[in-house]
């Protein structure tokens, strides 16, 4: 059965993203799906406390091999050139029983849904808040928040998912908060 490890908006934040390499390993995960801001803090946002790309950057190149990487709108053609994995605007992943389309969030997300059908996962970041809901038309919205610069009191956080659950945790602790069953 495929294990995956699912974050979102890094922003370069060395600290939180040695936390989520660590939790990688430790959850025994197959891949570490990454939907985008990988490395930049953006605009919008206050620079991360340990805001430091360069000591990130060969963090995420050490599994370079188990990485599927979602390009957000803070990631660039400089990142692509330092980071050894390759960057795809969006994916789908399929299981038997349900697909998940992948995106960043910053076009495709809950206010501009792709074409799902009942049961099957939008799962993108972008917003750097955790989300679980399901919609009416049974497509379920996942978001796994952000792992540096959480938002609205939310944990910097990322999920495990596989084709029967999906699980929120908090990537300092590795704690649990949150569970969806999927079948």
């Amino acid at each position: 059965m495929n294990k995956l490890l699912i974050a979102s908006d890094l922003h370069g934040d060395a600290y939180y993203i040695s936390k989520l390499v660590e939790a990688f390993t430790k959850e025994e995960a197959s891949r570490l799906i990454l939907l985008g801001d990988i490395l930049y803090h953006g605009p919008r946002n206050a620079i991360p406390v340990n805001y430091n790309p360069s000591l990130a950057i060969p963090m995420l190149n050490s599994i370079k091999d188990k990485i599927s990487c979602i390009k957000g709108n803070c990631d660039s053609e400089v990142d692509e050139m330092v980071l050894e994995f390759p960057f795809v605007k969006e994916s789908i992943i399929v299981f038997p029983s349900f697909k998940i389309f992948l995106t960043h969030g910053h076009i495709i997300n809950k206010d501009n849904m792709p074409m799902l059908s009942e049961g099957d996962i939008l799962l993108y970041g972008h917003t750097h808040i955790p989300m679980w809901h399901t919609d009416n038309n049974g497509i379920r919205i996942f978001n796994p928040g952000s792992v540096s610069i959480p938002k609205n009191n939310s944990k910097n956080s990322y999920m495990i998912l596989d084709e029967k659950c999906a699980i929120w945790k908090d990537v300092q602790t590795m704690d649990e908060y949150h569970k969806e069953i999927l079948l």
